[in-house]
């Protein structure tokens, strides 16, 4: 029985678990991730192999690589590996890795949203709006590292919280939580943990001269939220050149 067992774990290492990653299924995350990259990349938010995507599927997370042409990404290139079998957060255990890639120094920070908020999908991206807003809280002033608007129609496309019913609404505040930038991405792991745990109901952190992560309980949310997110970010910079305050006391 040991000799068979053996054999076949010899035989799914051989074969690199393709089979993860092979479906007719337009909605399957190796499917899907492709598909969200190219369109990502046409709105400039993954430009130059920047950004990138997980989606969660029950214990599996599937995850695009680092280094690629996200336009071009096909499906072999994804990455997978089982959340309960990550034991050590330096030194992941992938069940499939494509061969001649890198996977992603975001998976770290992919994987904190899957753990600590139970996400479906985590985005992230090089959005130039992202990054000028964190630059305007900069220029404010350099402890400055929250995001904060309300009385913005947009705004009722994210969500109230974590484990919270409905989204919200036109009178209320969105607050962002922003982080500094680190040389290396996956060292920005434990102060994107400290933000999620100083703001439980954000699906979104700022990453100052970066970009942002958005998670959502599913792809759809997750896609919705950002894009929510880069639209109100615009209209905050174009409010700025005016300016307007973000914040507002209508009732």
């Amino acid at each position: 029985m040991a000799t068979q067992k053996s054999s076949q774990l010899e035989q799914v290492h051989a074969d690199n678990n393709d089979h993860l990653i092979r479906s007719s299924d337009s909605q399957h995350p190796a499917n899907l991730i492709p598909a969200l990259c190219s369109k990502f990349w046409t709105l400039g938010w993954v430009t130059g192999t920047g950004g990138g995507t997980s989606i969660r599927d029950d214990d599996l997370v599937y995850l695009a690589p680092s280094g690629v042409q996200k336009e071009l990404m096909k499906p072999e290139d994804i990455y997978v590996l089982a959340l309960s079998q990550q034991k050590d957060p330096k030194s992941r255990v992938y069940l499939r890795s494509p061969p001649s890639l890198k996977p992603s120094q975001c998976t770290p920070l992919f994987i904190a949203a899957f753990t600590k908020r139970n996400a479906g999908c985590c985005i992230h991206t090089h959005s130039q709006w992202a990054v000028l807003v964190t630059l305007l809280l900069e220029k404010r002033s350099s402890k400055t590292t929250l995001f904060e608007i309300n009385n913005i129609e947009q705004i009722k496309g994210i969500g109230k919280g974590y484990k919270k019913q409905g989204s919200l609404g036109y009178h209320d505040t969105l607050r962002i939580p922003v982080i500094e930038n680190t040389p290396h991405e996956e060292d920005l792991t434990e102060s994107l943990e400290q933000a999620m745990d100083k703001y439980p109901d954000t699906y979104a952190v700022l990453v100052r001269r970066h970009g942002i992560y958005v998670w959502g309980e599913t792809v759809h949310k997750a896609k919705t939220q950002t894009e929510s997110l880069d639209y109100i970010f615009q209209l905050a910079i174009e409010m700025e050149k005016l300016g307007l305050s973000w914040l507002s006391d209508i009732s």
